[in-house]
């Protein structure tokens, strides 16, 4: 870790150790203490995790212009399961990831391997990445024979085929770890994503026609937490979201960015506490300000730490403020539907829709690959009412960006896909058509 970042974040974990002169004085520490101790302890959860830092300097994700491998790690990386059961004993697990995405292959066949051993049908199983663009390259596709001699592809095969083994053994234990627990939800907001498309809507003479980002372009601020509390109060874990991209970073050191941060400010005078980042449809979403130099004086990383600090805060609210009981049973459908190109004789792409019911009170829906915002608004407005709607992207599925219709037509770097116009309306009808289903 460089000198400056070691010494912003030894000055930062002694601020609560040694509060500034003037500052008001911490609280001695309490009994733990229920947000919500008129609803009953009727869930069972458990977490775990496990570290997912390469061993080996590998080659990095997330950027096309990457010249050299990895040099160093600024944060570890980690994969984090929730486990929950409800009354029923209907079971869901919940996988996230500090790491590009989750390749197609590797879903399925962890899906596979988790139904088999521990009988969680796929529909009950999310699969999602953070997209941090710090973290090392993945392949599903084996080794050709020209290939086994290439340091470069060996590497990346045998990072995610342990991969694999080490989700399906943390599933395992996340799922042996369930304890009586009670589970509230509620929301935050938190600012520093900023639509990074320039303005399609000014005409071309306007002097900020072709410029990026958007102030004016649509977001989705919201910060959605659900609260795990053992039944004395004690708080155990959290699962929270935001919609946007990893991207506060362009060195070449592993982290988990602004996520990765927020986790570990969450985590950090907790024991025993585990946060879980689900990444929402932050595709055309950029944390503002990033990279060094943009403020003077600031590098990119103190820029990820402020980003992951905001995060954070949001989430210390939206665990205690008017909690939102959470109950059962779970419910939960899973189907793969066929995705056209524009492009004559491309074959379709099978892409994953994921809706989960928990009782009235939550509804999960969860997308394949890189989803633009537009997919968020439009799902919590179209299903709006007493169950509160948290949309996530980056599930199950990693195979580039998915625009809706309007961003189609724009055109731009999150079009270039070369998806059909019938991409938003084929996604929209299976989530309509998912949701109907588990509400009969």
């Amino acid at each position: 870790m460089p000198l400056r970042a070691f010494l912003l974040a030894l000055l930062c974990s002694s601020v609560v150790l040694a509060a500034p002169p003037g500052a008001t004085p911490l609280s001695p520490a309490g009994p733990p203490k229920s947000v919500a101790p008129h609803l009953p302890a009727n869930w069972k959860a458990g977490t775990a995790t496990v570290k997912v830092t390469p061993q080996k300097m590998l080659w990095m994700a997330g950027y096309a212009g990457r010249k050299k491998p990895a040099e160093g790690k600024v944060q570890d990386l980690f994969a984090k399961a929730l486990a929950l059961e409800d009354e029923q004993g209907n079971k869901l697990v919940f996988v996230t990831l500090d790491l590009i995405g989750v390749p197609q292959l590797l879903r399925r066949e962890v899906a596979q391997r988790v139904e088999k051993e521990f009988g969680l049908p796929p529909a009950h199983l999310v699969m999602n990445a953070s997209h941090t663009h710090s973290g090392p390259s993945l392949r599903t596709a084996p080794l050709t024979d020209a290939e086994k001699d290439n340091p470069k592809a060996k590497d990346a095969w045998d990072y995610t085929q342990k991969l694999q083994n080490d989700l399906v053994g943390l599933i395992g234990q996340a799922l042996a770890a369930m304890q009586p627990a009670r589970l509230t939800w509620n929301k935050a907001r938190c600012g520093f994503a900023m639509n990074r498309r320039r303005d399609y809507t000014l005409p071309p003479e306007h002097p900020n026609a072709n410029k990026a980002p958007n102030p004016n372009g649509p977001v989705d601020h919201e910060v959605p937490a659900l609260r795990i509390e053992a039944p004395d109060g004690t708080l155990r874990a959290t699962l929270f979201g935001y919609a946007c991209h990893n991207t506060s970073l362009g060195f070449y050191n592993w982290c988990g960015d602004y996520a990765g941060f927020a986790q570990e400010y969450l985590q950090e005078h907790r024991p025993g506490f585990t946060a879980l980042f689900l990444m929402g449809c932050g595709a055309d979403q950029n944390p503002y300000p990033r990279r060094s130099d943009v403020v003077p004086g600031v590098t990119d990383l103190e820029l990820s730490m402020q980003h992951g600090r905001s995060l954070s805060n949001a989430v210390e609210m939206a665990l205690v403020v008017n909690p939102r009981p959470v109950n059962g049973p779970i419910r939960a459908a899973y189907e793969e539907i066929k995705l056209s190109y524009a492009k004559p004789g491309r074959a379709d792409h099978d892409y994953p829709v994921q809706v989960i019911k928990l009782g009235n009170d939550l509804t999960f829906i969860t997308l394949g690959s890189e989803v633009v915002v537009d997919y968020s608004l439009r799902f919590k407005h179209e299903f709006a009412g007493a169950a509160g709607v948290w949309v996530a992207g980056y599930s199950n599925d990693y195979t580039g960006y998915v625009p809706s219709l309007r961003v189609l037509k724009e055109g731009g770097y999150e079009a270039a896909a070369g998806w059909a116009d019938s991409v938003e309306d084929r996604i929209a009808a299976k989530v309509h058509d998912l949701h109907q289903k588990l509400s009969k």
